[in-house]
């Protein structure tokens, strides 16, 4: 959606330029398709500065421009340069650069940390389906799920308690990811409130060749003005001897189309967004009760008289906690908790390291990062959080600083949790396809 708002301002450019403005825009399309293709490399994620791309464009429209609307001049490249010094301050294009500046940056640096965000999630949970099942986590659900019929009581499902136990040692390490995905989806609602207000995405992103025309239009009607300024402080240039005796065809409008972009608002996209980010902010830790649904456990009526791994009877252990450090006394499966995941805990720190930068993207800071080949491990439970960034103390200026730059961790793919050469046994491997079924459920819509 947010490229096709893109994609919609450029053709509208293309479409009306040439008869608004003849040879001040056919001679210079390309300054307008590089400004287009820098957005949207910036966009898709390539390190490049934002401001210094809209300032570079601004620069050289200026320069084309001054040359085609005074050709009778010669302007070598000195005179030309002292020109643009000379424009920051009587401002040929109006404050239309400072304006767009300010707010095109704002909204590309939320809408792209927000897709960038979604796609952290959904990577994640992916990494994390793929890793594999401790030999005792597999033993324990062939217990849960098959024991009972060797006893001839194929129908007799097991205890509802029984089944969480199972799955909260198994799902020990996926549950740490709780807090730290927690904090990645309340930044990336906080980022979506930022699609709306005076940054609205669909008015920024969507009519910046209205703005660019604006700003053209200033510097057409101010024309004799930013030429007596730029000669007081410049000098006057000489004549161009070789300048064609017919002055230029002077073709002048103002781009009155203030149409919003067609189809779709952001605004029904986004709320679905955020409504289906919200039923995903406890995945992590609902997942055994998920797993263990009517269909597969005992429900509330027959839980005296369920499989509880030994007989049809009730189910008298406590159910454990969330998390690896409460799986210490788990009765089902035994769990060393001294051995998190790796995979796991990288994905704990790409998390992190996301959710920090939605963070400063909320503020209007842009932060990038960059792959090294140093293997980066959370450690801990993932609960810590910086105070200025999980702080609620948010700023309102946009930071004209170039992106800072931060590591990636390595993926390695590969979990530590259990031997990867064990044999998944059917139940194991079940288990695995339900919870990339139950995964893909929710980040696919």
């Amino acid at each position: 959606y947010f490229q096709d708002l893109l994609n919609k301002s450029e053709k509208a450019l293309y479409d009306t330029f040439p008869s608004m403005y003849g040879d001040l825009y056919t001679q210079n399309s390309k300054v307008f398709k590089d400004l287009y293709s820098e957005l949207r490399r910036y966009y898709r994620g390539s390190n490049i500065n934002l401001e210094e791309a809209l300032n570079e464009f601004w620069i050289r429209l200026l320069e084309r421009l001054f040359k085609l609307m005074n050709p009778q001049y010669y302007l070598p490249d000195e005179y030309v340069d002292c020109m643009v010094k000379h424009s920051e301050q009587h401002k040929p294009f109006g404050e239309v650069p400072r304006d767009l500046k300010l707010k095109a940056t704002r909204a590309f640096i939320a809408v792209r940390s927000f897709v960038q965000g979604l796609g952290v999630g959904n990577d994640v949970v992916r990494r994390v389906s793929q890793v594999p099942l401790s030999q005792y986590c597999t033993r324990a659900i062939m217990k849960l799920m098959y024991c009972a019929h060797c006893r001839g009581m194929s129908n007799v499902k097991p205890c509802n308690g029984y089944c969480r136990n199972v799955l909260k040692g198994c799902l020990a390490n996926q549950a740490d990811l709780d807090p730290e995905w927690k904090n990645l989806i309340d930044s990336l609602l906080l980022v979506a409130d930022r699609f709306d207000g005076s940054s609205n995405v669909d008015v920024v992103i969507g009519t910046i060749h209205t703005r660019i025309a604006e700003a053209i239009s200033n510097m057409q009607e101010n024309r004799e003005s930013i030429k007596s300024k730029t000669f007081q402080g410049c000098g006057n240039p000489k004549l161009n001897s070789k300048a064609s005796s017919a002055e230029e065809k002077k073709r002048r409008g103002k781009y009155v189309s203030e149409d919003k972009p067609s189809g779709l608002s952001s605004e029904k996209l986004v709320s679905d967004a955020k409504g289906k980010l919200r039923e995903i902010r406890d995945f992590w830790v609902a997942l055994p009760s998920t797993l263990c649904n009517e269909k597969v456990s005992s429900g509330s009526v027959n839980e005296d008289r369920c499989w509880n791994g030994m007989a049809k009877s009730g189910y008298l252990p406590d159910v454990m906690g969330d998390g690896l450090a409460n799986q210490i006394n788990n009765p089902e499966v035994e769990v060393d908790i001294t051995k998190p995941d790796m995979t796991i805990r990288q994905q704990i720190m790409q998390l992190k390291i996301m959710t920090n930068r939605l963070r400063n993207a909320y503020n209007g800071n842009d932060v990038d990062f960059q792959d090294t080949s140093d293997d980066i491990s959370g450690s801990g439970s993932g609960d810590s959080c910086i105070d200025d960034i999980c702080g609620k103390k948010l700023s309102k200026s946009a930071s004209t600083r170039p992106p800072e730059t931060h590591p990636m961790p390595k993926q390695s793919g590969q979990g530590v949790g259990g031997n990867s050469s064990n044999i998944l046994l059917p139940s194991s491997f079940l288990l695995l396809l339900s919870l990339a079924a139950v995964a893909a459920q929710y980040l696919r819509r």
